[in-house]
């Protein structure tokens, strides 16, 4: 993986590092895509629920495999791909009955290699999917189930990976990245290994154009509005929030800084040992 810079013939050059892809097929398998209509952000009603969404360059959505169900048949890596989709680059399988599904390409994996999934004990290969009260503790991670048959959802974007920290009767004790220690079902499906293209958080996109190929408009900040407008407008010249020093707010008046916005009656709350600020949880 590698970073590039560019000779500042352009403006955009100057400031732009962008990657190097290190995929293998630039088309995708066409029975694996589907496309999608884009609803900028407004509800069935026509109503802007999602601010600061809308363009974007034309995608077709790969159909990634999150499940791993497809037990003990060998499959080979046979491309790996980028998705517009996800920040993780996309791994083609080929299995030895002929069908093909898409993963999230571990870093490491290589086109020709093989995986398998097994809900027995398997190697531990990067790529190699099995429930996690056969993995031993302190092995990195990704692709995980928070419930069992669910498909994953933990440590799927790129670079990302969690640690299991250990296994205690019906559950499985899992260090996010974030920080926070939770249970999971020990039944749950996982990944081996760490998701690829770790490199993704370090390009600089060198200009306001690329994020409006990602459907990104401009965001305008509520301390340059009018107080009309925003609880934080206003003031006369630059000021921290309408003139006053009250908190930084949405439009409607929510705290924007520091606030929890967690349900403190959710049910997974009993599920959390140490929170991502370093907390314990109480236990009840």
């Amino acid at each position: 993986m590698a970073i590039v810079k560019f000779r500042p013939i352009t403006p955009t050059q100057r400031f732009a590092e962008l990657q190097k892809r290190e995929i293998t097929q630039k088309r995708p398998e066409k029975k694996l895509t589907k496309s999608y209509s884009k609803s900028a952000g407004r509800n069935c009603y026509g109503r802007l629920t999602s601010r600061r969404r809308g363009g974007g360059h034309k995608r077709l959505l790969r159909i990634v495999d999150f499940k791993r169900n497809k037990f003990d048949i060998p499959a080979k890596v046979q491309a790996i791909e980028y998705d517009p989709g996800r920040s993780a680059y996309i791994a083609l399988l080929a299995y030895a009955d002929g069908e093909k599904r898409y993963i999230i390409a571990p870093e490491g994996v290589k086109v020709g290699d093989k995986v398998l999934s097994s809900q027995n004990a398997i190697d531990f290969n990067p790529g190699n999917a099995m429930p996690l009260e056969h993995i031993p503790p302190a092995t990195r991670l990704h692709a995980v189930e928070l419930l069992p048959g669910k498909g994953a959802q933990l440590a799927r974007s790129a670079g990302n990976s969690l640690e299991l920290v250990n296994i205690e009767g019906d559950h499985a004790q899992l260090r996010l990245p974030s920080g926070e220690v939770r249970l999971v079902s020990r039944k749950c499906m996982a990944t081996i290994g760490i998701s690829s293209n770790s490199e993704h958080g370090n390009v600089v996109i060198g200009k306001a154009g690329r994020n409006r190929w990602k459907g990104k408009r401009p965001r305008v900040r509520g301390v340059v509005m009018n107080p009309i407008d925003h609880p934080n407008g206003g003031g006369e010249a630059k000021s921290k929030g309408g003139g006053g020093r009250q908190m930084l707010m949405s439009p409607w008046s929510q705290l924007a800084k520091g606030f929890p916005t967690r349900r403190k009656s959710k049910e997974s709350n009993s599920l959390i040992l140490v929170r991502r600020n370093g907390r314990k949880m109480k236990k009840r």
